[in-house]
Order: C-alpha cells, then sequence, then structure tokens
C-alpha cells in the first residue's frame, strides 16, 4: 500500500524531478550533432568523453556530497549543467563541443545519486523507508512528466526557430529554477546521523570514515553483483535510447505530412508528439513501479523478469528496423523506454537496503559510476555499428549482448 506522507519535501522532491528534466534538448541530441555535420562514431566518442569524466568524478562526487554537504554538491552540479548549455548554444564543432561536454559532465557526477540519497535520507527520518519503491516512483514520474511537457516546448522551439541550437538556450532557466530549489531544501538532508555529532569531527574524518563505508560495500558479493547488474543494465539503456530520435527522422520523412514545411519543422512536430506520448506513458510507468513490483515474489525476480523482456525487445526493435518497419519498431522503442522505468525504482530500492545510509550518496554515486563507464565503452561501439551497419544490425548486435551478460549478472532469487 502507498501511504507514505505528501507533505510539502514531498512536492518539492517532485519539483525537482520535474525542473530537472526541462532539457529541451533531449529529442533533438543526435539530430543536433548530425546537423552539426558529425558522424554517429563521433557522436559515440563525444558521450564517451562525457561517461569517463563523469566516472573519474562520481566517487569523489558522492564523498564530497557525504562529507561537506549534499544541497551544496547539488548547486554546484546545476552551475556546470547551464556552463554547458550555454556552451552548447555558442559553439559549433566537434572539438568545441569537448569542453561544454566536461562541464555536462561535472553536473551529472555531483547531481546522480546525491538527491537519491537525499530521498532515502528524508524517509529514514522520517520512518517512512518501507515505502521507497513508491514513493521514488512517485517523485520519479513527476520528472517524466517534465520530460512530457520539455518535449512539446522543445518542439515549438526547434519549429519556431528552425534549428536545433536555440533548444539549450532555453534550457538555462529551469536550471536556473532549480538551484533556488536547492536552497529552499532542509539543511539536515545535507547529511546523515545527529548532526551535532557531525560537527566535532574534521573533514578529514568524514572522509576516511566515508572511504571505509564505501570499501565495506565493494566488499561484500551481494552488493557488488547489484551494482553490476544495474550499471551495466542501464549503460546499455543510455547507449541506446537517443538511437529513437534518427529513427523518427526515418519514418517522418517519407510520410506526407506538413509537407509544405521544411523537413526540420516536420521533424520538429512529429518527435515533439512522440516523445510527448512516451514520457507520459513512462510517467505512469513510474508512478505504478510499487505496484508492479508486488506482482513478482521478489524485488530481485521482477529485476531479472525485466531484463530479460527488455534484452528481448531492443533485439526485435533492432530486427523491426533492420525490416523496415518502423511504427512497430517505435513502438516497442517506447514500451522499453517504460520497462526502464518500471525498473529503476526497484532498482534504487533495492541498492538502498544493501547500501548504509550514512555513505548512501557514495554508494549511489558508485551505482553511477559503474553506468558512466559500460557507457563510455558502449556509445563509441553503437556508434561504429551504426555508421557502419546500419541502426537495425547494431540494435540487434547489442541485444545480443545483454543475452550473453545476463548468466553473469542476474540476481539470485529467495528460491535459489
Amino acid at each position: 500500500m502507498e501511504k507514505f506522507t505528501k507533505d510539502k519535501q514531498y512536492r518539492k522532491f517532485c519539483a525537482y524531478g520535474f525542473l530537472k528534466n526541462l532539457r529541451f534538448f533531449d529529442p533533438f541530441i543526435i539530430l543536433f550533432f548530425r546537423e552539426a555535420g558529425i558522424s554517429f562514431f563521433q557522436i559515440g566518442t563525444l558521450i564517451a568523453i562525457r561517461e569517463i569524466a563523469v566516472n573519474i568524478l562520481e566517487i569523489p562526487s558522492g564523498i564530497i556530497a557525504d562529507s561537506v554537504g549534499r544541497r551544496r554538491s547539488m548547486i554546484f552540479s546545476f552551475i556546470s549543467y547551464i556552463l554547458a548549455f550555454l556552451m552548447f548554444f555558442f559553439f559549433k564543432s566537434y572539438t568545441l563541443f569537448i569542453p561544454a561536454m566536461l562541464f555536462f559532465a561535472f553536473g551529472e557526477a555531483f547531481r546522480t545519486g546525491t538527491h537519491k540519497a537525499m530521498i532515502l535520507e528524508y524517509l529514514r527520518r522520517n520512518n517512512q523507508l518501507e515505502y521507497k519503491v513508491p514513493y521514488y516512483g512517485h517523485t520519479r514520474s513527476w520528472s517524466q512528466k517534465g520530460s512530457a511537457l520539455s518535449s512539446l516546448i522543445a518542439g515549438v522551439i526547434v519549429f519556431t526557430t528552425s534549428n536545433y541550437h536555440a533548444v539549450f538556450i532555453f534550457s538555462v532557466i529551469p536550471y536556473i529554477l532549480e538551484l533556488f530549489l536547492m536552497m529552499s531544501y532542509p539543511s539536515y538532508l545535507d547529511h546523515s546521523g545527529e548532526e551535532e555529532e557531525r560537527k566535532n569531527i574534521s573533514l578529514r574524518e568524514k572522509v576516511s570514515s566515508t572511504l571505509r563505508g564505501l570499501l565495506r560495500i565493494i566488499r561484500q558479493p551481494d552488493s557488488r553483483r547489484t551494482l553490476v547488474n544495474s550499471s551495466f543494465f542501464d549503460g546499455m539503456f543510455k547507449s541506446l535510447k537517443d538511437y529513437i530520435q534518427p529513427l523518427l527522422k526515418s519514418f517522418i520523412v517519407t510520410i506526407p505530412f506538413f509537407t509544405a514545411y521544411s523537413a526540420t519543422r516536420r521533424i520538429a512536430v512529429l518527435s515533439a508528439l512522440v516523445y510527448f506520448v512516451l514520457y507520459m506513458l513512462t510517467s505512469t510507468a513510474s508512478r505504478n513501479s510499487g505496484r508492479a513490483a508486488g506482482l513478482f515474489r521478489s524485488h530481485e525476480r521482477g529485476l531479472n523478469s525485466y531484463y530479460i523482456i527488455a534484452a528481448l525487445i531492443a533485439f526485435g526493435i533492432g530486427l523491426l528496423v533492420w525490416a523496415g518497419a518502423y511504427i512497430p519498431a517505435l513502438i516497442l522503442f517506447i514500451i522499453y523506454y517504460m520497462l526502464q522505468n518500471l525498473r529503476r525504482p526497484v532498482m534504487t530500492g533495492t541498492l538502498s537496503g544493501k547500501i548504509p545510509h550514512e555513505t548512501m550518496a557514495t554508494g549511489l554515486s558508485v551505482e553511477s559510476q559503474g553506468k558512466t563507464l559500460f557507457t563510455a565503452v558502449i556509445a563509441p561501439v553503437a556508434g561504429f555499428f551504426v555508421d557502419t551497419l546500419g541502426l537495425g544490425a547494431a540494435m540487434m548486435i547489442l541485444a545480443f549482448l545483454l543475452i550473453v551478460v545476463y548468466p553473469f549478472v542476474k540476481f539470485k532469487t529467495p528460491a535459489e
């Protein structure tokens, strides 16, 4: 049952997710790079640069968040994002996109894991940890609603300006609002444990304590398997999810719709509509993740099922694209997104049960680091396959990799 308290802080958590996902560039990021004359392989290398930078910064950022304050880390994160957006808006070449990606990486590293840790700390202090899956699912659903609205606004921006650069300057606005939202969070969410006790501990002792907690997490086989499973699955999803954009483009240019307008404007309108529907559905999936998890005898069994189904869907997408069946492929892509948003809250809840609360930001940052490491490896490979073999074949190859790896990362269920 979902009986958690929907108070002022709950609404702030929801507002955070909503504003964070007003990234107006998301529905067009691949097309933006392609418009700048960049190959799919180069796009993959840019993603790899971003992910490697995030990977290097991930654990230090988690340690900083747990040691000196999670709100400060989040504020620094949004400042970094804003600088990245401005650079993408003003720069127009592969070389100059690299520093923009690095600033984006700083934003990602200081955000991922940190806000989840704040939510879990809030639930712990308010004796509501038993509701962590539905609670996180509800807040995540607002992220997806933000993405849905973002896609419509992005479509209007691109339709009006006839280019993809403008979406970055408009993305600055919600992130400035995020800065003020973070400042309004209660100070006790900066850390876990008694604040009076922490005041008497030096920064060096705080960092040392956090590192010891991190080593305890890594040494536990069950925790390691959970981190690797989550990291690999999400890394693959991050590497594949944006390829819905060239798929949409291939479909849109073949249909007689808005023929009086340029291809860019036609793509803007239909992409916005498709992404709006996609994110409204993923919002519903996130909101009902707690109920969906209840259909399985354990979270581990559910996570295993989600993994296998996602791998088969990804293979099906590739097969349909290879056959030129774009509409069924788009439908499967949307289901793939929905499955990820059913799985993610369950995984967060599972991770939180295996990581000590005082090192929660660090532990979740380890998971994010693993995700970025896999993405850094997979993204250039995916780009190379798309350039040389086409999107359909690339999707089938990577989906097959998911299936091959499964025996090594699957969860042991209670019956085993």
